[in-house]
C-alpha cells in the first residue's frame, strides 16, 4: 500500500509539472506573437523612409482593391470622418489639414503590411500617398458603424518634433 501511495504521488507531482510546464509554454508563443503583431504595426516609420518611393518594398500595392476606382476594402467617400485625438495632434505636428487627409483617403494606395483587414473591433487600412503640398504620409483609417475614423496621421519623410501622447 505504501509502495503504490509513493507510486501515486511521484506521478502525480510528474503530471502537475507537465501541466505547468504546459501553460508556461502555451503562453509564452501567445506573448512572444502579441509582441511580433505590436513591433509590426508600431514599427518606427523611418525604416520605410529610404524606400518610400519603392511601393513593392514597402507594401503598397495597386489593383483593382488598392487603387481609389471600384475598392471594396474601404469606403473612400464616407458620409462622415471622425477624428481621434491623436490623430488631430498628429495632423498638427505634422502640418497635414483635414482636406489632405480626404485627399489620402480618396486616392491614396493601401499598404497591406501595415493594414489590420481582420482587426476588432473594427478594422484598420493604411493608406499612403503624396500630398498636395508634396508630403509623403501614411493615414491609418478604420471604418466603422459611425463613420470613417481616422486614428493616426505619419509622415513618411520627416521627424517632426511633437508631445502627442
Amino acid at each position: 500500500m505504501k509502495q503504490i501511495l509513493s507510486y501515486l504521488a511521484v506521478f502525480c507531482t510528474v503530471l502537475l509539472m507537465a501541466c505547468q510546464g504546459a501553460n508556461t509554454s502555451s503562453e509564452e508563443p501567445r506573448k512572444q506573437h502579441k509582441e511580433r503583431r505590436h513591433k509590426q504595426y508600431h514599427q518606427p516609420d523611418r525604416d520605410n523612409r529610404e524606400n518610400a518611393g519603392n511601393d513593392a518594398e514597402n507594401g503598397a500595392m495597386r489593383g483593382p482593391e488598392s487603387g481609389p476606382a471600384g475598392s471594396d476594402l474601404i469606403d473612400r467617400h464616407p458620409d462622415r470622418l471622425i477624428y481621434t485625438k491623436h490623430a488631430r495632434c498628429r495632423m498638427q505636428c505634422r502640418h497635414i489639414d483635414e482636406a489632405e487627409v480626404k485627399e489620402i483617403l480618396a486616392e491614396g494606395r493601401i499598404n497591406y503590411r501595415k493594414s489590420e483587414p481582420a482587426g476588432r473591433p473594427d478594422p484598420k487600412y493604411a493608406l499612403e500617398g503624396t500630398t498636395r503640398d508634396g508630403q509623403d504620409v501614411r493615414i491609418i483609417f478604420a471604418p466603422s458603424k459611425r463613420g470613417m475614423v481616422v486614428i493616426t496621421v505619419i509622415d513618411l519623410e520627416t521627424e517632426w518634433s511633437c508631445d502627442c501622447k
